[in-house]
């Protein structure tokens, strides 16, 4: 364990050295964002309006008690998307298909003796390949996950109209209460900590692959489930520290 957190730590190390030509880790930081984060659009805006809409049906089902105000929809629908759905659970999705991508093309990379082409060529093959993706996954991934926050809201809403369970003036007087704008930074500053954790990890088991195919996909699925779990285990430490 402690042998592959040292791998782990000198990877990173090499990573975030100076990328060697400006020209070429531009282009490729574009190419990473096209495909972690735009190719991730319709998969996020999926998830997010149906459990956005989830989450309203829900509340509104469960509140039995007439000291409730009917506002309370809007205000759990809200503060459950923007403080653990979107930035969460979202994050979680991800990691299950852009750390399986990464990991499966950088370990074919590396069985098809690719990335060894890289190094006898004299290039760090290490901060070529990963730090695009790094960077494009720490940038993008608080975009996507915005765009997740309103897309449960509208599908909240939506759900709500359609099932004649609320009024919009309502259901909006809810989005609005005892809104604080930290929980919009508690929820992006543990995205950017979870697209960290998702690339880098991912990443790292993709590079150390040894053998054939059916190696890569063993390592990917381990990529998964590492990913999965530190995104669990930095939640909770991240909302120890931020929100208490």
């Amino acid at each position: 364990m402690f042998s592959n957190i040292g791998k782990f730590m000198h990877m990173l190390w090499v990573v975030f050295s100076k990328p060697e030509k400006a020209g070429v880790f531009r282009k490729r930081l574009f190419e990473e964002i096209q495909l972690i984060g735009i190719n991730s659009i319709p998969i996020v805006a999926l998830m997010s309006t149906f459990m956005g809409g989830v989450i309203a049906l829900q509340t509104a089902s469960n509140m039995d008690s007439p000291f409730l105000p009917e506002y309370t929809i809007g205000y759990i629908t809200r503060s459950s998307t923007i403080l653990e759905f979107s930035p969460t659970i979202i994050c979680l999705i991800l990691a299950g298909k852009v750390g399986s991508n990464v990991a499966s093309e950088i370990g074919t990379m590396k069985t098809t003796e690719q990335i060894d082409a890289l190094e006898i060529m004299g290039v760090n093959s290490l901060s070529h390949l990963i730090l695009p993706k790094i960077l494009g996954a720490v940038l993008f991934f608080p975009v996507l996950i915005i765009f997740s926050m309103g897309l449960s809201l509208v599908g909240g809403w939506l759900s709500l109209m359609l099932a004649g369970l609320s009024s919009t003036e309502t259901y909006v007087i809810g989005l609005r209460s005892f809104f604080e704008f930290s929980n919009i930074v508690y929820a992006l500053t543990k995205t950017v900590v979870f697209a960290f954790l998702i690339v880098s990890i991912s990443s790292y088991y993709g590079y150390y692959t040894k053998g054939g195919a059916l190696d890569v996909g063993k390592s990917a699925t381990r990529a998964v489930v590492s990913a999965s779990v530190a995104i669990l285990i930095a939640n909770f430490f991240l909302t120890q520290m931020i929100l208490l």
